[in-house]
């Protein structure tokens, strides 16, 4: 082994071309291949180790398939990255075997570390979508709700921020860039700086007051001036909400803090009024009795509250019908089941006066004389 890293002084290994000895360029080709080969192994095997560790199918099949080059080139570039410095420290020793130019020595370094950050980057901005697994891990019943959803929305934005920022920290340091310098540089200039990016400052403090004071979360309806629809994500700089005609409006967050938030999703209880309109001809003391039994079911309702607040009376009458009012109040979680139980309850009302012997007045029909 010795004779192998420290061949003969008469040795062919020692020859130089172009500033390198045969030996450095026979290392140099070996650590191309040992790139080549960590990057498999690291792809064949990585995959199997995240995916006992992921449960959700969708990250599996995507994520993890996708993430695996990007952690096997890691891989690959990282152990050439250390071996070759190994190598250049090598130089340093009397009749080091090792010989290449010193621009090449400084280069390929940097190059190495730059294809290091890029690949870590890609890899972790791939997996950021495990943090909906980590979270999932801490959920009771396997359903995300809005709170969850937000926290979701809320973590892989910052760490993509985070991500980005660091990675850009390292591709600037394989780059050859003095940090030092840079950080005092931009010190000098934060000021102009901060005037030029505070939209993007006043977005991303946005995002932390609307995560701190959760005026709302992922999945409730709101109203943020003209625009209104379901809240799907947020993001460090903007909000995106759905509209009800299936458009995605990106809002800004700095106009979540300056702007009134109407949130439809935290109400307590849903107000429903209609007016019935009943047939004039219709008997007196059926249609009390139609009122009474209404209010009834509106008691009985077990997705009605504030039974003291609702009734059903008669309001008005003209030549053409009575007129009925009906107020209650759902206690529901949704817009959905508030649909499905005012379907249910209009049946009822219509079994009432089915039963009564009572008709509706429509004026779109003619009264036939």
């Amino acid at each position: 082994m010795d004779a192998l890293w420290d061949p003969a002084a008469d040795s062919s290994l020692r020859n130089e071309i172009f500033g390198f000895t045969n030996y450095t360029l026979l290392v140099l080709v070996g650590l191309v291949g040992l790139i080549l080969v960590m990057r498999f192994i690291t792809m064949k095997f990585a995959p199997s180790v995240l995916r006992t560790i992921i449960r959700s199918e969708a990250i599996k099949s995507k994520t993890v398939q996708d993430s695996d080059k990007a952690l096997g080139t890691a891989a690959g570039a990282g152990l050439a990255y250390v071996l070759l410095n190994a190598m250049i420290e090598d130089m340093e020793r009397l009749d080091s075997p090792v010989l290449m130019p010193d621009l090449a020595a400084s280069l390929l370094p940097g190059v190495l570390q730059f294809v290091v950050a890029i690949a870590v980057v890609v890899w972790a901005f791939r997996l950021v979508n495990i943090v909906q697994d980590i979270v999932m891990l801490f959920d009771s019943d396997d359903q995300m709700d809005g709170t969850e959803k937000t926290l979701v929305s809320a973590l892989q934005s910052t760490l993509r921020f985070i991500i980005v920022f660091v990675g850009a920290v390292f591709v600037a340091d394989s780059m050859g860039f003095d940090l030092t310098s840079l950080i005092a540089g931009l010190g000098i200039s934060g000021f102009a700086l901060a005037l030029a990016a505070k939209d993007s400052i006043s977005n991303f403090f946005g995002a932390i007051t609307v995560l701190l004071d959760r005026p709302f979360k992922v999945g409730d309806w709101i109203s943020v001036g003209a625009a209104e629809g379901e809240v799907i994500e947020i993001n460090l700089r903007t909000t995106l909400i759905r509209t009800s005609a299936d458009t995605i409006i990106t809002m800004p967050n700095a106009n979540l803090v300056n702007t009134p938030v109407e949130n439809w999703g935290k109400r307590r209880w849903r107000r429903w009024q209609t007016q019935l309109h009943l047939d004039i001809n219709a008997d007196g003391e059926a249609v009390n009795t139609f009122c009474e039994r209404v209010l009834k079911a509106i008691e009985d309702n077990p997705k009605t509250l504030k039974e003291d607040a609702s009734f059903c009376q008669v309001s008005m009458i003209s030549a053409t019908s009575l007129d009925v009012d009906v107020n209650l109040y759902w206690d529901v979680s949704g817009s959905v089941e508030e649909r499905e139980e005012r379907a249910k309850f209009i049946i009822d009302i219509k079994h009432i006066a089915e039963e009564l012997g009572i008709d509706f007045y429509d004026g779109r029909v003619r009264q036939q004389r």
